[in-house]
C-alpha cells in the first residue's frame, strides 16, 4: 500500500494522536502551547490550499447533473440545517463569542474531509466530491447573512470587518486561487499532451501535473499539524474557563444525533439511492470547522480565543461521532436491502 493511502485510510488515528499531542504539550507547558499559536494561519493556509486542490472546481457542471442529489444537499444544508441551529439556540442559549462560534462551525458544511469519511461510510464519494465547489461557494455568500440573523447585532458587533477581511482574503481566498490555477495548470498540461502528435513533443508530467500531485499530500499531514497547533495554543484557554466550551458540548451532541435522522428523511423523500443517500447525511452533520476557524481567530484577541475554543470543541465531538457513524451509517441508518436468496437488492433507506 502506498504511503499516501495509508495516511488516507489511517486518518482518523492520525488526527486523534494530533490531538492528544496538542491537548498535552499545552497542559504540560502553557508558555510552549501558547507560543504555537502564531503557527496556526501559515500551517491553514497550507493545508487549505492542498485541500482545495482536490475540490474539482473545474467540473462544476457535473455537480449540476444530478439535480436530486444536489437538491437534497440544498435543502438540507442550507434550510434544515440553520433552522435546526436556530432550535438548537432557543433550547441552549449561547452569546457574544461563543455564539459567533458556534454560528460559523455549524452552518457551514464541510468541503474536504467529509470525501473521506462518506468513503468509509460507503457512500457515494464522487458526488459529494463533485457538489463540494456549490457548497463553498454557497456558504462563502450566506455566512454572512447567517452571522446577522444568528448572532444578531450585538454578537455581531465583534466581527469588525478588517481582520475579517483580511483572514479571509489570505487563508481561504488566496488558496483557493493558487488551487484553481494550479488546476487550470495541469489541465492545459493534459490538453498539450493530447493534441501534440507524439509524447516526446512534449512533457509526460510537467510542472503543473506534479504540483498538483504533490498538493494531494498535503491535506492529512497539515490537517494533523493545524490540530497540534490550535488544540496546543487554546487548550490552556478552555482549561482556565471552561463554561463556553461546556456549554456547546449538548448542542453539539444534539446536533449529531438529530442531523442524519432528519437527512435521511430527506434522502427517502427525494428517492436518492443508497450511495447518495449516505453522502447526503455526511454531508448534513460534518462542518467546515477548519475552514472558519481562521475566521474566528480574526475576532478582537477575547473574543478570537473564545470563538476558536468553540470551535476546536466542535471538531473533536465531530471525530468522534466520525467513528460511529461510518459504521452506524451503512450498518442501521442507511443499509443495503437483501433479496430472497441472500443477495443484494436494489438499495434503499431501512424503513422507520
Amino acid at each position: 500500500m502506498k504511503k499516501k493511502e495509508w495516511l488516507e485510510r489511517h486518518q482518523i488515528a492520525v488526527y486523534a494522536v494530533a490531538l492528544a499531542i496538542g491537548i498535552a504539550a499545552g497542559l504540560v507547558s502553557e508558555p510552549f502551547g501558547r507560543s504555537m499559536e502564531w503557527l496556526i494561519s501559515p500551517l491553514l493556509a497550507v493545508l487549505l490550499y492542498g485541500m482545495f486542490t482536490m475540490i474539482p472546481f473545474l467540473q462544476l457542471r457535473e455537480a449540476l447533473a444530478n439535480r436530486r442529489f444536489v437538491a437534497a444537499l440544498l435543502l438540507t444544508n442550507f434550510v434544515c440545517v440553520p433552522l435546526v441551529v436556530w432550535g438548537l439556540l432557543v433550547l441552549l442559549p449561547q452569546s457574544g463569542a461563543a455564539l459567533i462560534g458556534v454560528c460559523l462551525v455549524l452552518l457551514t458544511p464541510c468541503i474536504d474531509y467529509v470525501i473521506v469519511f462518506t468513503a468509509l461510510g460507503r457512500g457515494d464519494e464522487k458526488a459529494i466530491t463533485a457538489a463540494t465547489p456549490l457548497l463553498f461557494v454557497l456558504q462563502m455568500l450566506l455566512l454572512p447573512l447567517y452571522l446577522r440573523l444568528f448572532a444578531g447585532e450585538e454578537a455581531a458587533e465583534l466581527v469588525k470587518v478588517e481582520p475579517f477581511v483580511e483572514a479571509f482574503l489570505m487563508l481561504i481566498a488566496l488558496p483557493l486561487a493558487a488551487a484553481v490555477l494550479t488546476q487550470l495548470w495541469a489541465k492545459w498540461e493534459r490538453s498539450m499532451r493530447r493534441s501534440a502528435d507524439s509524447v516526446s513533443k512534449t512533457r509526460k508530467n510537467g510542472t503543473g501535473t506534479r504540483l498538483l500531485a504533490a498538493a494531494a499530500w498535503l491535506p492529512v499531514p497539515f490537517m494533523a499539524l493545524v490540530l497540534i497547533a490550535v488544540t496546543a495554543s487554546q487548550i490552556s484557554r478552555i482549561a482556565a474557563d471552561p463554561g463556553p466550551v461546556l456549554r456547546v458540548l449538548p448542542l453539539y451532541a444534539l446536533f449529531l444525533l438529530i442531523m442524519p435522522l432528519l437527512s435521511r428523511l430527506i434522502g427517502r423523500l427525494l428517492r436518492l439511492d443508497a450511495g447518495s443517500g449516505r453522502a447526503l447525511i455526511f454531508s448534513a452533520f460534518t462542518r467546515n470547522s477548519l475552514v472558519v476557524l481562521p475566521l474566528a481567530l480574526a475576532l478582537p484577541r477575547e473574543a478570537a480565543a473564545a470563538a476558536a475554543a468553540v470551535i476546536v470543541a466542535q471538531t473533536i465531538m465531530e471525530l468522534i461521532g466520525e467513528l460511529i457513524y461510518v459504521r452506524a451509517v451503512p450498518g442501521l441508518i442507511w443499509r443495503d436491502t437483501v433479496q430472497a436468496g441472500g443477495t443484494k437488492g436494489k438499495e434503499r433507506a431501512v424503513e422507520v
